[in-house]
């Protein structure tokens, strides 16, 4: 495998030669529409064909809107092709409202979804998934033909918190009784395990600290969060390259 070639830095002011997210604007609230209104032409689907594609799911959770919205720029301009956004981030759904007008062709979605409300909300908003650490069957139950719903909690759907139950050999495990599902790895998963966590049979895997750092959230070093995201991206497409030259089709 080459080695991967990114942009040097050295403090949190130094820049890349890369284009940079365009400048912070005024996120104002989505329009009011009826729950059954479809806020895009996206499939479930479809989105889960780009979440196999991509091999990582970017989480996103952030102390205030704007800080959000920059992290979320960097990752995204950085390669990030999944990304989303924690529900309890303030102003959750003004931020991705914002994210759809910007990067219409990026699948953005909204993360520990523990309501029909929200749900709903991050439906509104222009969401095209959603996530829960539990199976909630409010959420099962709603009209969902545009929104793609992966619950979870130690299920075959999405094994969460995979790190504290075995990590990649527990994914292997449930591979064999369940080759038929695919299974989003979440919590505790670092960057170079991406690749191992996929050849063991993961479908994507959900990355939160290892783009979105504490320390650099803290410090709005988006700097720092473009180059941890570009590293993720890169290991995450190498990994869905190396694994359908070996299961074609």
């Amino acid at each position: 495998m080459s080695p991967l070639l990114l942009p040097k830095f050295s403090t949190p002011s130094s820049s890349f030669n890369f284009v940079p997210p365009p400048p912070p604007v005024t996120i104002r609230p989505p329009a009011l529409r009826c729950c059954h209104s479809p806020p895009s032409i996206s499939t479930p689907e479809a989105t889960l064909t780009n979440i196999l594609n991509s091999g990582v799911i970017a989480c996103l959770r952030a102390q205030s809107p704007d800080v959000a919205l920059e992290a979320a720029r960097a990752a995204i301009t950085a390669g990030i092709s999944v990304l989303e956004i924690v529900v309890s981030t303030p102003g959750v759904f003004e931020v991705l409202h914002q994210l759809v007008q910007e990067f219409p062709t990026t699948t953005l979605g909204v993360g520990t979804v523990l309501n029909t409300k929200d749900a709903e909300n991050a439906k509104n908003a222009g969401a095209k998934f959603i996530m829960s650490p539990a199976i909630v069957k409010g959420i099962l139950d709603q009209d969902s033909d545009d929104l793609l719903y992966i619950p979870g909690v130690m299920t075959p759907t999405e094994v969460y918190p995979v790190s504290a139950i075995g990590g990649v050999q527990y994914i292997a495990t449930l591979k064999k009784p369940f080759p038929h599902i695919p299974m989003v790895a979440s919590q505790g998963i670092t960057t170079d395990s991406v690749g191992a966590y996929i050849d063991g049979g993961a479908s994507a895997v959900v990355l939160s600290d290892a783009i979105f750092d504490k320390k650099a959230i803290s410090q709005r070093n988006f700097t720092a969060i473009y180059r941890l995201a570009q590293l993720a991206a890169l290991q995450g497409d190498a990994a869905v390259k190396r694994k359908e030259k070996i299961y074609p089709g």
